[in-house]
């Protein structure tokens, strides 16, 4: 896998390596707090909220966790793994987490790193948000929307896998018209 293709902000995605965990660790931090708005999360008798999963990210098979920098300061993550929302198999790839912090919105980067994320792994794909996160499902509409050029479904989840909008789409070989 590559790092990213230049882009005029001088925005960077790469894997992230074991010895940055920490790294992603305190940006996990950082996105747990802006999500607690709309999950309701309370911080662990630590002080912190936790990720469960963190670790998981460098040690089972479908699980890839992405580091973002714009001008080389830190910006945000994604981490991508295989599941489907629709049967709780490994057979689809999702974006697990995703987080830009709030100084670089609007200005392009998220769907910017989407878009490159999205190219890095081709074959069926699902981004799922919770209903009560209105901003992340409109932000995701328009994303795959214009990636897609428009091929993409939307599925409203109640399932024991998830609970909420799932958008679900196609992502060509990186030999086929892709971005």
């Amino acid at each position: 896998m590559v790092t990213s293709p230049p882009h005029p902000l001088n925005i960077t995605v790469i894997p992230a390596q074991v010895a940055e965990r920490p790294i992603l660790r305190n940006l996990l931090e950082l996105y747990q707090y802006d999500f607690s708005e709309f999950d309701g999360s309370d911080l662990e008798p630590s002080g912190l909220y936790d990720y469960p999963y963190l670790d998981h990210y460098w040690v089972e098979a479908g699980r890839t966790p992405f580091l973002v920098r714009l001008d080389s300061q830190l910006a945000g993550f994604a981490l991508v793994a295989r599941y489907n929302y629709l049967t709780g198999q490994k057979d689809a790839w999702v974006l697990a987490e995703f987080f830009i912090m709030r100084k670089y919105r609007r200005q392009g980067v998220g769907e910017y790193v989407a878009r490159y994320i999205f190219s890095q792994f081709p074959g069926e794909w699902q981004v799922a948000q919770i209903p009560e996160n209105m901003p992340a499902t409109a932000f995701w509409r328009k994303v795959i929307s214009r990636y897609t050029h428009g091929r993409f479904t939307e599925h409203d989840l109640n399932n024991d896998n998830w609970r909420g909008p799932v958008q679900m789409f196609c992502c060509p070989a990186a030999n086929e018209d892709v971005v």
